[in-house]
């Protein structure tokens, strides 16, 4: 191993021992704000040592109470997130596997679905409803995959339900990565037969990235279908990736 890559795993193992520690001494005592200011700080310090940088670009203002969907590219994505605008996340069950990583993000709140389970997914409908109801802001991937960048999976309309019920915005995010000219970066492609262990070394053996974030103008959900409101965000995703 390079001594560089050496270096950013050691930082990245003590940076995991002291999320898992604020998880067991900090979190079950923590409010909401408090809650989410750890978990933003935790994430911005992540995404330093893995060598990204969050950039905002222009765009709408971020609703403090709404439904995030957003393009999904890397494991990177939740961290981008939650370390601007911290999010309840739902998010497919295969993430929970992701060594260390996985327990904190099922810590920060994190719900999992797994594939196929239509009693569960009702019960996390349920939930996510609840804590739109109650003013959360609930974030979720609807392409249900990683998708190379640039690309745009269709949605599943199935979650959407939950803002339509609640009653609230539902606001896209656009989401990339780019190197020094302003290009989509290689190195957060996280497709195919690629482990996430294999993608992690990849992102802290390379350069510089670049976590281009763009807010989009909110949705309304209220008393529409939810086919119409995820094939608006998706469209607004795309053209804004384009």
């Amino acid at each position: 191993m390079k001594p560089r890559l050496a270096y950013r795993v050691s930082r990245v193992i003590l940076h995991l021992i002291g999320g898992l520690a604020v998880c067991a001494l900090i979190f079950p005592w923590a409010g909401a704000g408090l809650r989410a200011r750890v978990t933003a700080r935790w994430s911005r310090d992540l995404l330093g040592i893995c060598g990204v940088q969050l950039d905002q670009a222009e765009g709408s203002a971020a609703l403090a109470h709404a439904m995030i969907v957003s393009n999904h590219v890397s494991w990177l994505d939740i961290f981008v997130i939650n370390a601007l605008y911290p999010c309840r996340f739902v998010a497919k069950s295969e993430i929970r596997a992701w060594p260390v990583l996985g327990w904190l993000v099922d810590k920060a709140g994190t719900v999992f679905i797994a594939r196929g389970n239509r009693r569960e997914l009702r019960n996390i409908f349920k939930g996510m409803v609840q804590a739109l109801q109650a003013g959360e802001r609930v974030a979720f991937f609807p392409e249900g995959t990683t998708a190379l960048q640039g690309q745009v999976l269709p949605f599943h309309a199935n979650l959407f339900e939950a803002a339509v019920d609640a009653g609230v915005a539902v606001q896209p995010y656009a989401l990339r990565y780019v190197d020094g000219a302003g290009a989509f970066h290689p190195n957060v492609e996280y497709v195919g037969e690629r482990t996430f262990v294999q993608s992690m070394m990849t992102v802290l053996g390379g350069g510089p990235i670049k976590a281009r974030l763009t807010c989009l103008a909110p949705i309304a959900a209220a008393n529409a279908h939810r086919r119409d409101v995820a094939k608006a965000a998706h469209d607004a995703i795309a053209a804004a990736l384009t």
